[in-house]
């Protein structure tokens, strides 16, 4: 099912069980984040807390936090759905490799309406505020952790476009308050926004910026999803959905952003400025470190006349943001097998934080396929961030963390199946000798094959014969054992 906007999906999830409204008075500053925490470790709910010390805007986190709600929140009883869908589609006839058939969805779904619905009235532009009025003073926007430079904005879809082509992008950059015009804009190098960012400083141009707050579960994802540059977030949204994504023109900018929208941030930024932008307490655990980076100035807040503001917290794993990456792992499963089809499954674990372990099974059919793998996937979108992949054989289940540890001690030889490499690592990889580059290790778990560099007799695994597993079952439950 499509939500049309943020408030649908609150109301499924009261009517599900998921969401507790908090009515006691906290403050935005640190006391959200504890709660959030605590909430998020145990499995607990979505949580609204209706009494946010400094504003009158509730604060809605955790909406995320578990496999379940992601799940509802893209409106499916489970994410493989949804990597069965793309798998469909893309087994029908496409030219070239990944982005080619990636951009080939929207014309595989017009029947299905993809592509945004321009509107020319929005709720997002109920209440208008400019000038002096335009500020992120009314906002209740989070200190996340002691130790951080100030409040962050931490679920920000941030819309910009490429000043040649007009094309859009959707982002998600968190945004450090320095006051109540301006903020800092923490784009990596690796994306998009920071691509466009490139543009508009050789132009020496102003570059418009748009940031929506909440809005369809759909939409917000998209924003965090691994698409090919110039793939349209909204596009792929109206998919997931199975319904257009309305859009309206801003006021004061030349972009354009999701009409059911709670909030909606307009402004620039300048390509002459830049200032010290955190510290953070990240996803990885660790505070980021401080560095220049661009700032965004506001001319214009619209949002509802009662809006909603939408954040999350990222630190030590799991956090919510585990999920939403949970997700990416599922749905582009099939999109990935373009490019290396041997994949049977993949695995990022959460403690992993996505960019440092990456665990796969693949249909082995030939000596030192499991290498061919690895680096295949550190040349794949932002796989080429991973720092350590590890391949199975498909018969493991690499979702269950157990098997996985037994398969990696009982199946390597350190010196024959770990190698190492060197390229781009993410920005936040604290370890790497320097920013931005660093050495990655590949690990070869497989079963080896006659013709692999120092090849034994491989053991068979121990398994009970089916017909006893047959006859067992049948009697299973009168052995009342348990």
């Amino acid at each position: 099912m499509a939500y049309r906007d943020l408030r649908e999906y609150i109301d499924r999830l009261d009517q599900a069980g998921e969401l507790v409204r908090i009515n006691q008075r906290v403050s935005p500053n640190l006391e959200i984040t504890e709660i959030a925490d605590r909430t998020v470790k145990s499995g607990g709910p979505a949580l609204l807390f209706e009494d946010v010390e400094g504003s009158s805007m509730p604060v809605l986190i955790n909406h995320y936090g578990t496999m379940r709600r992601m799940a509802m929140a893209l409106g499916v009883d489970n994410l493989d759905d949804i990597a069965r869908e793309i798998e469909s589609l893309i087994h029908m006839e496409a030219p070239g490799g990944f982005a080619d058939k990636l951009m080939m969805l929207p014309k595989l779904l017009s029947l299905s309406s993809s592509f945004p619905k321009i509107v020319s009235k929005a709720p997002c532009q109920d209440v208008v505020k400019t000038g002096e009025e335009a500020s992120f003073a009314q906002l209740p926007i989070l200190t996340c952790w002691p130790g951080d430079g100030g409040p962050f904005i931490t679920l920000p879809m941030v819309f910009t476009k490429d000043p040649e082509t007009h094309r859009r992008n959707v982002g998600m950059y968190r945004m450090h308050v320095y006051d109540p015009q301006t903020t800092g804009m923490h784009w990596h190098v690796h994306k998009v926004g920071a691509r466009h960012f490139d543009e508009y400083e050789k132009r020496n141009e102003r570059m418009p910026v748009a940031v929506a707050l909440g809005g369809d579960p759909a939409v917000t994802y998209s924003a965090t999803a691994p698409l090919p540059e110039d793939f349209d977030e909204m596009i792929f949204a109206g998919f997931l959905r199975k319904s257009p994504v309305e859009m309206v023109q801003c006021k004061t900018v030349d972009l354009q952003v999701p009409a059911q929208s709670e909030i909606v941030l307009e402004g620039y930024v300048d390509p002459k400025e830049r200032r010290l932008e955190g510290p953070f307490g990240d996803h990885t655990g660790y505070y980021s470190s401080t560095d220049e980076y661009p700032v965004f100035h506001l001319m214009c807040v619209t949002h509802r006349k009662d809006p909603i503001y939408p954040a999350t917290i990222v630190g030590k794993p799991p956090m919510e943001d585990c999920f939403i990456g949970k997700a990416t792992e599922r749905i582009f499963l099939p999109l990935m097998r373009t490019q290396v089809p041997e994949l049977a499954d993949i695995n990022l674990p959460v403690e992993g934080i996505f960019h440092n372990i990456a665990l796969v099974s693949i249909k082995k059919r030939y000596p030192m396929q499991a290498r061919k793998v690895i680096n295949a996937l550190w040349g794949l979108g932002q796989m080429a961030l991973t720092k350590i992949i590890i391949v199975f054989d498909e018969n493991v289940d690499i979702q269950n963390m157990s098997e996985v540890i037994w398969r990696l001690g009982s199946n390597i030889d350190p010196q024959r199946d770990v190698f190492f490499s060197q390229g781009p690592v993410d920005v936040l990889d604290h370890a790497a000798p320097q920013a931005l580059f660093g050495s990655k290790m590949g690990i070869d778990a497989t079963k080896k094959l006659e013709g692999e560099s120092h090849f034994r007799q491989w053991p068979d695994d121990i398994e009970m014969s089916p017909e006893v597993k047959a006859k067992i079952d049948l009697i299973w439950r009168d052995l009342n054992i348990g």
